[in-house]
């Protein structure tokens, strides 16, 4: 089998797309599969470190700020109306011969997912948040298969008979490794308890000054906490000024980065976890039963990461807190909450894994052999 990735920009796109193909490696060893995604994304980072090759089409996210006849705007229009037909974008598809193309989101997947579905190669898209991004919803009409997370998604695809809901498959390591292993491995002494917080992968400068804040003023002062915060790739060398202007550099309990790449591990050796509401994020924090607080990114088509994090919240399955509210420590006091409260910390445990689903990778490969037979 020979299949194309697209998606990207984030790593909630990439992430899907690499358990997609370990997925397909893991049922069919023979198989090949190659990433398209942009130069300018997370995945120039990701797909590489895991082996994959990748190729590059052009394509711009739309400025959702910016005026409708403002030059970023009009030139993103152009290179999603031109890149499909481009032959940077054509030519990957007819050198590599693809007997499946899969997009999973993103304004890097729609030049080579629109240009396959011309050329008539069977297609998939995976929507993995409760609102379908423009990508997705563009595509609806000409792709074969929409796979999708959460039931709500349905409400907003008027392609009813392509969807099936799978969930969103899942990388290996995240459910196999207990919580007792990964803190062994770690070293993390039983008596302590483990903060783990992460701003995204571009980053988000309001949620990691928060997070420091409260480095500064509560994890720092009980050495029976552990803090590690990534604060994403672009806010990094900016947090580590301000990590160092608190005097946060010498304490040996917290710690700063631009980027987890070992999240299974670190996750599955958490007491609490804070991060933004994408998919992907809350895919892993229900399987892995953890308490958490919720910090939905307001920059993002539909406001769908508030959605998600609702979802939870109103199931009592995590702590909804939006980025408009976290100053004067209320992510410190969101923290306490959970973490002074082991009642409440179990309750949040089992709601949230309700939320799990554990066979989306095995749903997700059903529909592949179903769609590369047809």
């Amino acid at each position: 089998m020979r299949v194309i990735l697209t998606g990207g920009g984030t790593a909630g796109h990439i992430n899907p797309a690499l358990a997609i193909a370990e997925t397909i490696l893991q049922n069919a060893p023979d198989s090949e599969v190659i990433f398209v995604g942009n130069k300018k994304g997370k995945e120039v980072d990701l797909v590489p470190r895991e082996g994959y090759q990748l190729y590059f089409t052009k394509s711009k996210g739309i400025p959702r700020k910016a005026s409708k006849l403002s030059p970023k705007r009009l030139h993103a229009y152009w290179l999603a109306a031109t890149s499909p037909y481009m032959p940077r974008t054509t030519n990957i598809i007819k050198r590599f011969k693809p007997d499946l193309v899969i997009g999973t989101g993103g304004y890097a997947c729609w030049p080579i997912m629109a240009a396959a579905t011309r050329m008539g190669i069977p297609t998939a898209v995976h929507e993995s948040n409760s609102f379908p991004g423009l990508a997705i919803r563009r595509l609806q009409d000409e792709v074969n298969m929409i796979w999708i997370n959460f039931p709500s998604t349905a409400e907003r695809i008027r392609a009813h008979e392509k969807i099936t809901k799978v969930g969103n498959p899942l990388r290996r390591g995240f459910g196999m490794i207990s919580y007792e292993e990964a803190r062994e491995k770690l070293g993390i002494a039983p008596d302590q308890k483990m903060i783990l917080s992460f701003a995204g992968s571009l980053g988000a400068a309001p949620v990691s000054e928060a997070v420091l804040g409260m480095m500064r003023d509560y994890s720092s002062k009980d050495t029976r906490l552990l803090h590690v915060h990534a604060t994403g790739k672009d806010d990094y060398e900016d947090m580590k000024k301000l990590y160092a202007s608190y005097g946060l550099q010498h304490c040996q309990n917290c710690t700063l980065t631009d980027y987890i790449y070992d999240m299974p591990l670190r996750m599955a050796a958490a007491d609490l976890v804070i991060s933004r509401a994408g998919a992907m994020t809350l895919s892993e924090l229900a399987l892995m039963r953890k308490a958490a607080i919720l910090i939905p990114s307001p920059n993002v088509a539909e406001n769908h990461q508030y959605h998600n994090a609702k979802e939870f919240a109103d199931a009592g399955a995590a702590i909804l807190t939006e980025e408009k509210t976290l100053g004067d420590g209320a992510l410190t006091d969101a923290a306490r909450a959970i973490l002074e409260d082991p009642a409440r910390a179990a309750d949040m445990k089992r709601a949230i894994a309700g939320f799990a689903v554990t066979d989306a990778n095995r749903r997700i490969w059903e529909k592949i052999c179903e769609l590369t037979q047809k």
